[in-house]
């Protein structure tokens, strides 16, 4: 089995993100990738981005990131309220005064997604990384799509394997589609948010994957996948946000993962 750490949607948040490091790195995985979003919400992207680098994790870019990348007001986040959006305007406001240039331009040069190829037996098996779907970096993928769109998504991508986050909700979706008299299967994985969860769970969250590229294209157990969940210094990650120019709403919703 190959063990494949993913995390995702960081959102500034270094309390979560140390913890969750620290957790990952517990498991000693063969690999780790970050699926985008370290900025933006809380008061740490630089310090956020200075881990990543640190420990040479490869990194996608998120929508947040692609944003700050390109000095924009614009994170191509979907708000519901006016409310709402004028939280989203404060916040990428602030992450632009305060991100560094040099994270500047690493935000700007990451790339939309990432591959891995195996070669099982003669036959490719592919895992690919996006931080929203496929065609589109701020597409959200809820749980409760219907199984033709991801699907389809994934032919479409000729990927088996779908890893992305976004929508800061954890999950694991197993497909099946034929393949010469026999049943291929697919799985579509969220990692879930390191630093802003909103499934009511206020922990982090980051997926721990392992395949066995020679079986798991007829064998679903050949693909486990484990939400582990971490538990952090919530207030201090609050209580900075409050002692900041960013809105106390997003203290309130680190308290309670919404």
């Amino acid at each position: 089995m190959i063990k494949i750490a993913l995390i995702s949607d960081i959102h500034a948040n270094l309390p979560a993100m140390e913890a969750c490091l620290e957790d990952v790195f517990s498991h000693h995985p063969d690999a780790i990738y970050c699926l985008g979003d370290l900025v933006g919400y809380n008061v740490w992207p630089n310090e956020v981005i200075q881990l990543i680098r640190h420990h040479h994790i490869p990194t996608i870019k998120g929508n947040y990131d692609e944003g700050v990348g390109l000095s924009s007001d614009d994170c191509g986040c979907a708000y519901k309220s006016e409310e709402e959006k004028e939280r989203g305007r404060q916040s990428i406001s602030y992450t632009n005064q305060v991100v560094g240039a040099d994270e500047r331009t690493y935000l700007s040069s990451l790339p939309s997604h990432l591959s891995l190829d195996f070669h099982a037996v003669g036959v490719p098996y592919k895992l690919l990384f996006v931080h929203g779907s496929p065609r589109k970096i701020n597409e959200y993928l809820f749980e409760d799509r219907e199984e033709a769109t991801f699907r389809r998504l994934m032919e479409q991508a000729s990927t088996d394997i779908l890893c992305f986050g976004h929508t800061h909700k954890p999950y694991h979706k197993i497909l099946e589609v034929p393949d010469d008299g026999r049943t291929r299967y697919l799985h579509a994985i969220n990692t879930g948010s390191v630093g802003k969860p909103k499934d009511g769970d206020p922990r982090g969250s980051w997926v721990l994957l392992e395949v066995d590229p020679e079986q798991a294209r007829h064998t679903p157990s050949a693909v486990r996948v484990s939400v582990k969940r971490v538990s952090y210094d919530v207030e201090k990650a609050a209580t900075a946000i409050e002692c900041s120019t960013l809105p106390d709403a997003f203290a309130a919703m680190l308290r309670t993962g919404t």
